[in-house]
């Protein structure tokens, strides 16, 4: 027998995945107080020997380890819980609801919106202003929405609120830092993370530098919808959020689905004619090109760039029985039933989640939608106005998630977020 281990059959060289460290004491308690933290939050409020059975650790574990996250300030004690057994009655553990909190900044088309979120999740600041960032400069809307964010990090802090990090939702495709291509905004290969952060930098003078990551819009999206949407058991879901542009997101098992690249889910550049109208991506006949709100407002006879307040007025027209609106939201409904169908037929989701604008024009857009999906979907188990396809929460959008996605570290490890003891 050939007595080289790194030779397998054949005599071949074999390749192997290197191995993790050994968890060390330090680690494993690293771990825990994530663990503990984590259900607590998950729970709303909770008693250790709960926490105890949640995790599967001892009484004993439990108690230390909220001992540390109470005095790092991770965790708050109020109050006494009664069982109905016998013993002594539980404290009430809560997450903290003040010191380390996340900031989320969504730049979009026409609208840039900063939301703060505390450990909890709670959403405890939001600004939002309607702006039009098309032919802008990039680093003119980087400096808008720093003084944005700028604003609402002074009011967190008038809450007792540290956000320790900041999250940017952007529209289109977003890598290593950079917008790779944003075709409403007319950017390409731009530049995000380091111009935001050095603009935000020299509006808080004397205050440490904020780390600043970047993410997809409809991403982001899609995972404050799963985190504080209203989708119950479904962990497999496709999201579509309707602005200027069209983006979605793929969420499987509870994960987002990136892909290769990152740039999973760009479900508004899937075609729907091959003759349609030429697309700002350099193609033709985009869902984006008919169901996207300026396709929708201008379907409608009205000012394609009116922003929000168009949507408001389209749908005020639809209501009233308008025939011009109404027959743009059963063309942008059948649009994006054929596509949806497409992507319902490939990876068979527990549901499709609509966001944006299409939150508030649901009633007319989900029967075509729904009636192409019925004809489309092979499985032949689409029902038309069932469950399957359904608004987004109100509680969920771009802002949240990037805001959300900061605590996410922070629960995580907790411990690389405590305060330094300065002995």
């Amino acid at each position: 027998m050939n007595g080289n281990p790194s030779r397998g059959l054949g005599g071949r060289t074999a390749r192997r995945t290197p191995l993790e460290p050994k968890a060390d004491r330090e680690t494993v308690r690293r771990h825990n107080l994530s663990l503990v933290l984590r259900a607590v939050r998950d729970q709303g409020e909770a008693t250790r020997a709960g926490v105890s059975v949640r995790v599967g650790l001892t009484r004993a574990a439990v108690s230390s380890l909220v001992e540390q996250l109470l005095e790092s300030g991770f965790l708050s004690e109020s109050g006494k819980t009664f069982s109905g057994q016998a013993g002594r009655p539980g404290t009430v553990l809560k997450v903290a609801r003040t010191g380390l909190a996340g900031i989320g900044v969504e730049i979009n088309v026409d609208y840039v919106s900063v939301c703060v979120v505390d450990l909890a999740g709670t959403d405890r600041v939001r600004l939002v202003e309607h702006l039009d960032n098309r032919g802008s400069a990039p680093a003119e809307v980087f400096d808008r929405a720093a003084r944005i964010a700028a604003r609402a990090l002074a009011s967190a802090a008038e809450q007792d609120l540290r956000p320790v990090g900041a999250a940017l939702a952007l529209p289109g495709l977003v890598a290593d830092g950079s917008v790779c291509q944003a075709p409403n905004l007319g950017w390409t290969a731009v530049a995000a993370e380091a111009p935001f952060a050095e603009a935000l930098a020299a509006l808080r003078p004397g205050l440490p530098a904020m780390g600043v990551r970047s993410e997809n819009e409809a991403n982001l999206a899609a995972l404050a919808e799963l985190w504080f949407g209203g989708l119950g058991e479904a962990r497999s879901f496709l999201y579509l959020t309707g602005e200027i542009g069209v983006g979605g997101a793929l969420v499987l098992g509870g994960e987002l689905l990136r892909g290769v690249n990152g740039f999973a889910g760009e479900i508004g550049h899937v075609c729907v004619f091959d003759d349609g109208p030429l697309c700002r991506c350099g193609s033709r006949g985009c869902l984006e090109q008919y169901a996207g709100q300026s396709a929708l407002l201008r379907a409608a006879g009205l000012d394609e760039h009116a922003g929000a307040a168009g949507v408001a007025e389209l749908e005020r027209r639809a209501r009233a029985g308008d025939d011009a609106a109404l027959a743009a939201l059963a063309g942008a409904g059948t649009a994006l039933g054929r596509v949806l169908s497409g992507a319902v037929n490939l990876f068979d989701p527990d549901a499709v989640v609509l966001g944006g604008i299409y939150r508030r024009l649901m009633t007319w857009l989900a029967p075509p939608a729904d009636a192409e999906l019925e004809t489309r979907v092979v499985s032949g188990l689409w029902r038309a106005a069932g469950s399957r396809l359904r608004a987004s929460s109100s509680a969920a959008d771009a802002a949240r998630g990037a805001a959300a996605l900061v605590v996410q570290d922070v629960l995580a490890d907790p411990v690389a977020y405590a305060p330094r003891d300065p002995r």
